[in-house]
């Protein structure tokens, strides 16, 4: 298997991440007694037990593109075997029915990728398409004003609630999407400029004829899979804890849990996963991906994804009842569940240090929680009880009216996104080959996401505008040593 030994990871941890002639800062100095008077803010400006090991003792060591495709290194060599069958479900291509592949036919009769992996190159991150490209790692959500009896949004009543630029022989593709982009101009405050890409969608060739004139869009890329399964172990309890929908504390930050609707429960739960946290755990995460990304039934969707106004796609035949099985459903759950994560580079380097402390100061790890401990998982004792670090809250924040889609989903609104975890984040060109980053990719670099922050995120945004270009340099070096 692709995950490294132990012994590698012993090795790693052994050797230093510094520069030649850095001096690495393991743990805080000793200070001089405090002079009375006000409290000094607490110190962040060195590296914490743990910190080099973001994922706990799944953590694995690899700096290559194949970074985040090894499965948790704790993970026992039993176990493992469930791994490469999940593994193999991610990555296999998935056919048109009838075919003799019974096993894996059954794709569309609408469709957006043939695989998960077509969307999650290597575990990583999607990009919106190039001018003149077609979409492939980004979708388009649509609903239309309104909730259902769970709560869900409402879908486009002809298309459905996902936008299907891909069909089966017979069947007419939904339409096709562009991106036009304009550009924002700005500067820091010492003068450097800078320039954002503001993105809109453009949906042409419409096979049924216009869309509801009230709907709503929502494009959004593919986000990297690893880690996922430690994110599902963090106590609900804690991340209520952390919710102030009021800002009862008056930092000005609100975060507030999504509430939606658990289909083996039959009842509303906390949300967790998604770029809305609209989905209760991964079960659901990955039935909803197979549904909505290939046309895949699953025992939790059971139903394909045409709509009535689809006389072509209702008539088109299908891979089975369902289409992937719950024995398929549980492996690529599994699979999904159990991805390491990799492991820190330059922990003790000092600008790294340095970019450390002036994340804390602009109030960033204020949503970006640095760290937390897992609770008991069932079912997965190797995520169980660990000390991670992946910078998110899980919780849903406004991010102001730059980054809103303006549409609902559950209890968030069209200005809230969840706090995307941040580990991971150095590795995003050699995992993805790209720099793309925000729910539609419209970043190109760190910089330009922190400086589309709003909402919420505004102080901490306009805090990083008036850092010196030595500060916003220490600050990336730290995003990017994650």
């Amino acid at each position: 298997m692709r995950g490294p030994g132990l012994a590698l990871l012993v090795v790693w941890l052994a050797s230093s991440a510094c520069s030649p002639g850095d001096a690495p800062v393991p743990f805080p100095p000793e200070e001089e007694p405090a002079p009375s008077g006000p409290e000094p803010p607490p110190r962040h400006d060195f590296v914490e037990p743990g910190e080099e090991l973001p994922g706990g003792a799944t953590t694995v060591v690899d700096t290559s593109p194949e970074a985040f495709t090894h499965p948790a290194a704790n993970l026992s060599v039993e176990r493992r075997s469930e791994f490469l069958v999940g593994e193999a479900f991610f990555e296999v291509d998935w056919l048109v029915a009838p075919n003799a592949r019974t096993d894996r036919d059954g794709l569309g009769p609408l469709y957006h990728a043939v695989s998960c992996l077509a969307c999650h190159q290597r575990n990583g991150r999607g990009a919106p398409p190039s001018p003149g490209e077609g979409v492939l790692s980004l979708l388009v959500r649509m609903s239309v004003p309104g909730a259902d009896a769970q709560g869900a949004p409402v879908p486009e009543p002809t298309y459905g609630d996902q936008l299907q630029p891909r069909a089966v022989a017979g069947v007419p593709p939904e339409a096709s999407v562009q991106v036009r982009t304009t550009e924002l101009p700005g500067a820091f405050e010492d003068g450097e400029p800078y320039a954002l890409e503001a993105p809109e969608y453009v949906l042409t060739d419409l096979a049924h004829g216009p869309l509801r004139p009230d709907t709503r869009l929502s494009p959004r890329v593919a986000q990297p899979v690893f880690g996922l399964g430690l994110l599902a172990a963090v106590p609900e309890a804690l991340l209520l804890e952390w919710a102030d929908a009021e800002d009862a504390n008056g930092d000005g930050i609100s975060g507030r849990p999504n509430r939606v609707w658990n289909r083996r429960l039959g009842q509303t739960v906390l949300g967790r996963f998604g770029w809305k946290a609209n989905q209760p755990n991964l079960e659901h995460q990955n039935a909803g991906a197979l549904a909505g990304d290939m046309g895949l039934t699953s025992p939790l969707a059971p139903s394909e994804s045409c709509t009535s106004a689809q006389a072509a796609c209702l008539a088109a035949p299908n891979g089975g009842t369902p289409e992937v099985d719950a024995r398929k459903l549980t492996a690529l759950t599994f699979y999904t569940h159990v991805l390491g994560v990799p492991a820190r580079q330059g922990v003790d380097v000092p600008r790294v240090l340095r970019g450390k402390e002036l994340f804390h100061r602009a109030g960033c790890a204020r949503c970006h929680r640095p760290s937390m401990e897992t609770g008991a998982l069932e079912g997965h004792p190797e995520l169980s009880h660990q000390l991670i670090w992946p910078y998110t809250d899980l919780l849903l924040h406004d991010m102001g009216a730059g980054l809103a889609d303006g549409r609902e989903d559950f209890a968030a609104s069209g200005q809230e996104w969840r706090t995307p975890p941040l580990w991971g984040l150095g590795r995003t060109a050699a995992v993805s080959g790209h720099t793309r980053l925000l729910h539609d990719g419209r970043a190109r670099s760190v910089m330009e996401a922190i400086l589309w922050h709003g909402g919420e995120a505004e102080a901490s945004r306009e805090h990083v505008r008036r850092l010196t270009r030595e500060e916003r340099t220490a600050l990336l070096a730290f995003l990017e040593s994650l």
